[in-house]
């Protein structure tokens, strides 16, 4: 072989190689693409959900269904879809699509926080509890009081008067508050009457009928009232 054939050779098996790598990059290129597109397909119907969901709520359930195929990996899409299970009632599915977030993203207060509310309406109260619990283990919690008050429930439910009681202390010192600070009063001010605390009681239950004037609330606040005289 001539030395102008070797360099022939040289060059056409330098030109495949560079070929077979451009070939390689461009590959990668289209398999991230499809990839993003496909994630960001999922998060397209997940944001129909959300759009859908206060009008059309079976509409709602088939996009959320569609954003957790597309990418199983999209926890607010399986948040939203648990919540649509809970307001079914079908509190096994809800459960199931709330555990999945949490794999997703054990952080995910609002999914730890909506997980014991479930686990609560099966009456899982220590499960519950546990719930609320890592919610609140969260610094970055965006709604720490909605933790606080499921927690203070789950507590009284299960006799732990003194441990509700600060849970909706905390609650109620929430601001701006995501729970109804009608609600929480009601609640506080239910425990401090089961504790003896009479005039603590009657302080938050006013406060209940001047926040909640002609409402549920403050109709329970003032049968409370009139229990403690």
């Amino acid at each position: 072989m001539t030395i102008w054939n070797r360099h022939r050779l040289h060059r056409d098996q330098a030109c495949r190689a560079l070929l077979l790598i451009w070939l390689g990059l461009t590959s990668v290129m289209a398999g991230c693409a499809t990839e993003k597109e496909v994630l960001q397909k999922s998060q397209g119907h997940y944001q129909e959900g959300v759009a859908s969901l206060p009008g059309d709520r079976q509409q709602a359930f088939v996009s959320f269904q569609k954003a957790v195929q597309l990418n199983p990996n999209n926890k607010e899409a399986r948040y939203a879809l648990g919540h649509v299970y809970a307001l079914q009632g079908k509190l096994p599915y809800a459960e199931e699509q709330f555990r999945a977030a949490l794999k997703i993203d054990e952080n995910y207060s609002e999914a730890h926080t909506y997980l014991g509310q479930v686990l609560a309406n099966q009456d899982r109260w220590g499960e519950a509890v546990q719930s609320y619990r890592s919610a609140l283990a969260n610094p970055l919690n965006p709604t720490p009081d909605l933790a606080r008050f499921h927690l203070g429930r789950a507590l009284a439910h299960q006799g732990d008067l003194q441990g509700a009681m600060e849970a909706f202390e905390d609650a109620a010192s929430a601001s701006p508050p995501t729970v109804p600070s009608a609600m929480t009063y009601l609640e506080l001010g239910r425990v401090y009457s089961q504790l003896g605390y009479t005039m603590r009681a009657r302080e938050v239950l006013k406060k209940v009928a001047t926040l909640d004037k002609g409402g549920e609330w403050a109709t329970a606040a003032s049968d409370l009232l009139t229990r403690l005289k």
